[in-house]
């Protein structure tokens, strides 16, 4: 049987990606069975339940797999002080804090935040009885259109948290991830230094 060269490349190139596709079909088999290699939880794409603490409150509730922390506080919890601005982590409008450590809400799925305790500005202080942090930057006017603003002050909170009396430096550091797209630094760091006792 006389075969061209062509025909001949092409078999062994079909023989040779189909050898591949058997290795590696059968590669997570023989690893699960050896209890080697990463263990991936997987969740149904129609939701799987969800239990984590926002701002002091336990919440229960199904949730997709693709949904982001953002998208559950703002549709799901009417949490709304986190702002969706850029959806891409650049901006730092939604900002909350996991666990006392500062992350952008919007680049964070919700399952991962199963059992970790969430807080949004709306946790550290009311209308009524606002955090010193809230409180300075209306005193100050560290603020014009707003949307930075609940992103500032918590990143700012886990600073206050941390350092007894920061210096501007260490303020322009902890909000280095924030973009105030209004130009307000000075009014913001005002603020932060009247609340944080800075140098």
């Amino acid at each position: 049987m006389d075969v061209s060269r062509r025909e001949f490349l092409k078999g062994l190139s079909a023989g040779a990606l189909g050898a591949a596709a058997l290795e590696r079909a059968a590669m997570p088999a023989a690893r699960a069975e050896d209890g080697e290699g990463p263990q991936v939880a997987t969740l149904a794409a129609a939701g799987a339940e969800l239990v984590l603490t926002v701002n002091g409150k336990e919440q229960k509730l199904t949730v997709e797999p693709r949904t982001t922390l953002l998208d559950l506080l703002r549709t799901r919890l009417n949490v709304t002080g986190p702002k969706d601005v850029c959806d891409r982590g650049a901006c730092g409008a939604c900002t909350v804090l996991v666990d006392g450590e500062p992350r952008v809400s919007c680049l964070l799925l919700a399952h991962d935040c199963a059992g970790k305790k969430i807080t949004t500005v709306e946790g550290l202080g009311t209308p009524e009885k606002p955090s010193a942090l809230q409180k300075a930057f209306a005193e100050c006017d560290g603020l014009q259109c707003g949307f930075c603003t609940p992103g500032m002050v918590v990143s700012l909170s886990c600073l206050m948290e941390r350092t007894v009396s920061p210096s501007l430096a260490d303020i322009k550091h902890a909000v280095s991830g924030n973009v105030c797209r209004c130009g307000t630094y000075p009014r913001i760091f005002e603020a932060a230094q009247k609340a944080l006792g800075a140098k």
